[in-house]
């Protein structure tokens, strides 16, 4: 005689045992070796820069022995090498100076094009930046917010601009004015991105 037991545990065991064998067999074929990757290395990134270069390798003015009525000029190219818009500027932050000597000495700068540090030739001016006294420029125009411009560079060659300073000793400079000097005076040219 047949036991009923052994027909029910016939008729339940198949079943948990195939899904028993068919998950060893889906793990076995995701823990396969075979694999496939794709790359694209090299990637950087770099910043521009909105460096500033003269073509002055020495200062504008070395002027000794001066006489009321003299005068001279140089001329000085400025080049960026930032790849987008910058707007640019000219200002001094000399010291102060302990006289008014320098109130007798003019200036005038002029920016435009052309020309080159110690001569002049082929300079073409756009606009005068400046003209007043040597103390007027250095109590004046002390940093980017307060120097003379902005004038706009474009981010493309030719990315520069040149500048002519013209200078006078005053006719009228009293004779107490002679043997002074100044201290010296650094011209600094910015450039900041557009806005």
């Amino acid at each position: 005689m047949a036991r009923p037991w052994l027909s029910v545990l016939a008729q339940v065991v198949p079943v948990p045992l195939g899904l028993l064998l068919s998950g060893a067999l889906v793990w076995g074929a995701t823990n396969a070796d075979w694999s496939g990757t794709s790359s694209n290395s090299g990637n950087e990134w770099t910043s521009s820069s909105a460096g500033l270069a003269n073509d002055g390798k020495v200062p504008m003015f070395r002027v000794g022995s001066m006489r009321p009525g003299d005068t001279g000029s140089n001329c000085i190219d400025v080049k960026s090498n930032a790849d987008f818009p910058t707007a640019l500027k000219l200002y001094s932050n000399s010291a102060n100076w302990p006289n008014n000597y320098q109130s007798f000495i003019d200036l005038k700068i002029e920016v435009g094009r052309g020309g080159t540090f110690g001569d002049c030739d082929g300079f073409t001016p756009h606009r005068t930046a400046f003209d007043g006294t040597l103390d007027r420029f250095v109590a004046l125009h002390t940093d980017f917010r307060t120097g003379v411009g902005p004038w706009p560079l474009t981010g493309r060659p030719p990315n520069s601009l040149s500048f002519r300073f013209a200078w006078k000793y005053s006719p009228s400079a009293p004779g107490g004015s002679q043997g002074s000097n100044t201290n010296e005076v650094t011209f600094t040219w910015e450039a900041r991105e557009r806005t």
